[in-house]
């Protein structure tokens, strides 16, 4: 049976364990999870469907490891074992809520290299690796609004998913010019109610002008649970038009 390939980084709570459960779906699905933690749901999920679940326990804020181990696992592969494979890059560290100069140069360093230098390094490792394969290719960005617009207090996040957002689009090019390119999208997830949004409300008002907005989000019921958004993630990843523009608002869908 023709297996579907599924690579998620930050698997392993919020969002990206959210996804990685959805994903479970069936026997013929393998997934390869990369976080700093496992989850031993999405291990108990995978043995109760027949799905193949590998976790890796790696820090993405030390990416080139972690580029060179999923390049040499995926050489390693049987391409014609599986019909599609995706990379989903969903992980991304936070800063301390402030303005730039409050955060040590060690803690800008660590957001950047986990929430753009690792998503570069493995979208690079995953397209060489899997550049003769036969099945369809994907590279799913988990983005956020707020690479569209900037934000007091998260300069370091505003940065990441900006480039990100352009890294899709330059990577969309390049693909572009292969005739079995793969198809890349930087996707912005809505507003979900996650850790990173426990942090923000948790904040210190000083320093963060935004502070009671999000707030309100809270009380007026606005967020989207993880469960919902990862529903509303892989339905586009699965659709026949993903790709068409590689920067994307689920809510546009």
């Amino acid at each position: 049976m023709p297996r579907q390939l599924y690579i998620v980084t930050g698997a392993s709570r919020g969002m990206g364990a959210a996804i990685a459960d959805r994903l479970l779906a069936g026997a013929d699905r393998t997934l390869l999870c990369i976080s700093r933690r496992s989850n031993d749901s999405l291990a108990a999920k995978a043995a109760k469907v027949g799905a193949i679940c590998e976790q890796w326990t790696m820090n993405l804020a030390e990416p080139i490891a972690v580029a060179a181990r999923l390049e040499a696992c995926l050489d390693a592969l049987a391409a014609n074992d599986f019909a599609s494979a995706s990379l989903i890059n969903n992980a991304a560290m936070l800063t301390p809520v402030g303005a730039l100069e409050r955060s040590t140069s060690a803690e800008l360093s660590a957001a950047l290299r986990a929430s753009l230098e690792a998503p570069l390094l493995l979208t690079a490792a995953f397209l060489r690796a899997t550049a003769s394969w036969p099945g369809r290719r994907r590279v799913l960005n988990i983005s956020s609004g707020l690479g569209r617009r900037g934000m007091a207090g998260q300069a370091a996040y505003c940065a990441a998913k900006a480039g990100m957002d352009n890294l899709s689009r330059a990577v969309a090019l390049d693909q572009a010019e292969l005739a079995r390119g793969a198809k890349i999208v930087s996707l912005a997830p809505g507003v979900i109610d996650t850790d990173m949004q426990t942090a923000l409300r948790g904040a210190a008002s000083e320093g963060f002008p935004e502070q009671a907005a999000f707030l309100r989000l809270k009380e007026t019921g606005q967020l989207t649970s993880s469960r919902d958004a990862a529903a509303r993630v892989i339905a586009y990843l699965e659709r026949s038009d993903f790709g068409a523009a590689p920067v994307a608002d689920v809510r546009d869908a």
